[in-house]
Parts: structure tokens; sequence; C-alpha cells
């Protein structure tokens, strides 16, 4: 099976065209000091054999102006998906959310931390944001969050309330793992397993995460494989902000899983993505 990358990043040396505007203020460290623009990615996804690759909105440069993943999915249809950033508690979010599904991108991302917004947001789970959970649960929009494992009590609360939206926690909710099996620290994250819309995006924040303390790689593996099946689970690089080419990100991930049997890793390097993002299935990949 072919290799999706679900989690990617583009930044354009445009910034005329394509002006700043980071979420929480200021601009990622990761994404001046080492950008990647569309041909960049492509370069490095062909150099390292993976198929296709979700390009998902650096909201640490350009907030909600989601139209550089707009351009990268309109150069590069047979290779890219792009998932856009909105505002879920703008009274205009479902028209948002409406613009961005017919400039060719398929789900939306809400940002509620990281590098530039430490800490996990209070708004998570906001009446206000409501309209577009529904609108999601309604067409079929998957989601995918930005949190900490510290979010997930309000998230069980939106699923309680919109039980048939999909959404992929970027990072695994980036957890801590430091006390081992059987990992009551992240308690939450295993018992977000019951709720079968509930997809983990495995990138190297959270194989790294893994490893820390008393954690052993394999066992956090296959703990989470057992809770969430393997269709459950996709494999995202995080490139450029992650350091690292994505062939030396692609590697180390793939000895990380090595333990784990071959169709449970062409499941996660692969089939999640393309059974989450069905746009992906649509047309071929071309790896020339």
């Amino acid at each position: 099976m072919d290799v999706v990358d679900t989690h990617t990043h583009v930044i354009s040396p445009d910034v005329t065209r394509y002006p700043l505007a980071p979420l929480g203020g200021r601009q990622s460290d990761w994404s001046r000091d080492h950008p990647v623009d569309i041909d960049g990615l492509l370069a490095g996804i062909d150099a390292a054999g993976i198929a296709k690759a979700v390009v998902v909105q650096a909201s640490t440069v350009y907030g909600h102006d989601n139209r550089y993943v707009v351009q990268a999915v309109r150069a590069h249809p047979d290779r890219f998906g792009g998932v856009y950033s909105i505002d879920a508690l703008a009274p205009d979010a479902v028209p948002r959310i409406q613009h961005w599904q017919d400039q060719g991108l398929h789900g939306f991302r809400l940002f509620t931390t990281g590098t530039t917004m430490p800490g996990q947001g209070d708004w998570l789970g906001h009446p206000d944001s409501y309209p577009a959970w529904a609108y999601a649960e309604e067409h079929d929009i998957p989601v995918c969050l930005q949190m900490t494992i510290q979010g997930l009590p309000a998230l069980r609360h939106l699923l309680e309330r919109f039980p048939r939206v999909r959404v992929l926690l970027d990072h695994c909710a980036r957890p801590d793992l430091s006390d081992g099996r059987p990992y009551r620290k992240a308690a939450d994250l295993f018992a977000m397993a019951a709720f079968p819309g509930v997809h983990l995006k495995l990138t190297h924040r959270a194989l790294a995460a893994s490893a820390e303390g008393a954690s052993k790689p394999q066992e956090f593996l296959a703990d989470l494989v057992d809770a969430y099946g393997a269709d459950r689970i996709a494999w995202g690089s995080n490139f450029p902000a992650a350091s690292g080419t994505p062939t030396e990100i692609l590697a180390e991930a793939r000895e990380t899983l090595a333990g784990l049997p071959d169709e449970v890793q062409a499941q996660i390097f692969g089939g999640t993505a393309v059974s989450f993002y069905s746009n992906l299935a649509a047309t071929g990949g071309s790896r020339d």
C-alpha cells in the first residue's frame, strides 16, 4: 500500500501575496527558520517515496487565511489533499467552512494549542462552536484537532452531542506517557477510543513521547492499536515543523513501528489516511 503523509505544511516565500497573520500573534520559529514551499514539499515527498500528502494549514503563519493550501492542492491535485483552519466561534463559521470546501479543501482544523499558543485553549466545546460541529456532522466533514490531552473532556462533551463527527487528533493529543504501562497519565486518550469517530495522528511528537521515562514505544504502540485498531491510526511527518527530511522522518517512524504486523503498518502508513480523507483515493499518486 502507498504511503500517505497526513500532516505536512507549506510556507510561501511571497509575503505580499500571502501575508503573515499567525494565531497567537507571532510566527512560529520553525516556519521562520526552515520554511518549505509547495515545490519543496513535493520534492521532499518524492524523495521519500510518499505517494500523497495532506497539507494542513500552517496556523502559526497564516491564521485562518488558507489560500496557500488551496494553491498547493490546485497545483498538484493528484498528490495533495488540503485541510483548512477556521475560527469555530465566529458567527460566520459555517459560511467559511462552505467557502473553503468549495475551494477544493477537505476538512477543517481547530487550533487550540501550539508553540505560539501554549496550554489548552478553554474555548473548545463552547456553545458558539456548535453550528460548525453540527455542519461537520451533517455533511461528513472531518475535523482535525490541534490540542492537548487536557482538552479531551471538552471533546468528549462535543462528541456526546455530535456523535457522528469524525475527528483526527494531531500528535495523539500530546499525551504524557512517561509513567509507562498502563499509561495512567494518558488514561483519557485511551478512553476516547470508545467514540468510533475518534482517530489518531501518529507523528514524531507522539513517538518521541512514547520513549520518555518508563514508556517503551513498542508497548505504547501495541496498546494503542489494541484500543483503537490500526484503521483509526494514521502516520504524519509534521514536515517541515519536525526536524529532518521526509525521508529521514519516515525511516525513523518505520523503524519504531517495525515490531507491528505488516498489515497494521500498512494501515497506519496509508490505509487509514485514505479512508479518513476519502478524496485522497479519487486520483492516483505519482512519484516520478
